[in-house]
């Protein structure tokens, strides 16, 4: 049976908004929680950017829902090491209840600390490197390690979980896919496409977890809901690789000029119709995914969990 769960998002809410919507979530029926992990938002409007490392200490203090990083970039702004010894840790904060999902990241959030951003197939080749660094540090020996990417010096986790940390990968096209086949414990996808699905699978992924994600924008009003999805996310439907390639916040505004409100309004469920919603949410089911995770666009959370308590979970669980 598929299992929904609440995309919490670091782009839009700062860190005790975090920890109480994942409060909420748990209140309103949501099975697992989701945590976007940016040192940037997409765009300035968006407003906010925590430590997510920080921000899942807390959430694993007050609910008992499991949580996962969607997704973290172990590549060059934080090292492998450092992520590895952040995601053990939140392991142990969760009693067993934290996924460590990982991609090959934006520009957006890595030229921070070098303006060079590889191209993709060398970024493909860093992951493969660094979840192999990973899982070698969350057994708790001595790891030395010289690769063609990284270097680790007789470093050692000294806290780390009974079992590790699934790591799952996202996967937008064919070789991401095909690489969180091979490497990867589960597979991560916002798109609801069933041949990602069948393609993971087929790549040595058959009996692990995949996981999707959407947006949506409850309010009572319909067009209310569009305008506040087309104010703080027309980045989402930019096309290509933009999302992987601009470096800041004014760029994506720049390029999210093209998006209209109709374009929103015709990708996003937005409004108060349970239908749409909960149409949004099956086609990632039917598409073969274990876990559908969604999140609220806008200040209207406390709405859409009592919207989502009501009359769309009962549906999707009926």
């Amino acid at each position: 049976m598929t299992r929904f769960g609440y995309f919490l998002s670091c782009e839009e809410h700062g860190p005790a908004e975090l920890v109480r919507q994942a409060q909420a979530a748990e209140r309103a029926g949501f099975e697992a929680l989701w945590i976007s992990d940016h040192f940037h938002p997409w765009l300035d409007v968006q407003g906010q950017a925590p430590f997510v490392w920080t921000v899942i200490g807390a959430i694993a203090q007050v609910t008992s829902l499991p949580i996962g990083t969607a997704v973290t970039c172990p590549l060059l702004r934080t090292h492998p090491a450092v992520v590895a010894q952040a995601a053990a840790t939140s392991a142990v904060l969760t009693g067993g209840r934290f996924t460590l999902g990982v991609g090959t990241g934006e520009a957006l959030n890595e030229h921070i600390l070098d303006s060079r951003w590889p191209p993709a197939a060398e970024r493909l080749a860093m992951l493969e490197e660094a979840v192999a660094v990973m899982r070698r540090l969350f057994t708790g020996e001595l790891v030395t390690h010289r690769g063609e990417h990284y270097r680790v010096d007789t470093a050692r986790l000294y806290t780390v979980p009974d079992e590790p940390p699934p790591i799952y990968m996202s996967g937008f096209g064919d070789k991401a896919t095909e690489l969180a086949g091979r490497i990867a414990d589960g597979f991560i996808s916002m798109m609801p496409d069933a041949d990602l699905v069948k393609l993971f699978r087929d790549s040595g992924g058959e009996g692990k977890r995949t996981q999707g994600g959407l947006k949506v924008c409850w309010a009572e009003d319909e067009a209310a809901a569009r305008r506040t999805a087309h104010r703080l996310w027309p980045n989402d439907l930019l096309p290509g690789e933009a999302a992987q390639l601009l470096p800041s916040p004014r760029q994506f505004r720049q390029l999210s000029e093209l998006v209209t409100e109709e374009m929103v309004g015709e990708q996003v469920p937005c409004g108060p119709d349970p239908a749409r919603h909960v149409q949004a949410l099956q086609e990632y089911a039917d598409a073969g995914y274990d876990d559908v995770f969604v999140t609220q666009i806008g200040p209207e959370q406390d709405g859409f969990f009592d919207f989502y308590a009501r009359e769309v979970l009962p549906r999707l669980r009926g």
